[in-house]
């Protein structure tokens, strides 16, 4: 099992990766199962991730309970909004996908909400 983890953490690295440049795609919640694998798996590459230079703070504070700073939560929120508006209203003409859109941005800015405010 310890393999088989390894390598659903470094899949599910690659789709959060996609998800930085995909609007739709969160990429927070791979990371976080990826770093849940690694866990299981290999305390190696689970440093390796809680140490990257790229999420690892977010991981670590997000993992710890810490919260992210509201200049983060207003930035991720505000990015969110502009290309989840732009897909709806460019992407596509189908009410229901627009309507999926929609609902995904405002679950995950609820989410977002939720989580401690850092100072």
């Amino acid at each position: 099992m310890k393999h088989i983890y390894i390598i659903l953490g470094f899949i599910f690295i690659g789709i959060g990766v996609i998800g930085i440049v995909v609007p739709i795609l969160p990429t927070t919640p791979f990371l976080l199962l990826a770093l849940w694998f690694f866990s299981k798996s290999s305390e190696r590459w689970r440093e390796w991730l809680l140490s990257n230079k790229l999420c690892g703070e977010y991981l670590n504070n997000y993992q710890s309970g810490n919260g992210i700073p509201l200049k983060t939560k207003a930035y991720i929120i505000t990015l969110l909004w502009a290309t989840i508006i732009t897909s709806a209203l460019y992407s596509t003409d189908e009410i229901w996908l627009k309507a999926l859109l929609l609902i995904i941005a405002t679950a995950t800015t609820i989410h977002i909400c939720k989580i401690k405010t850092r100072k």
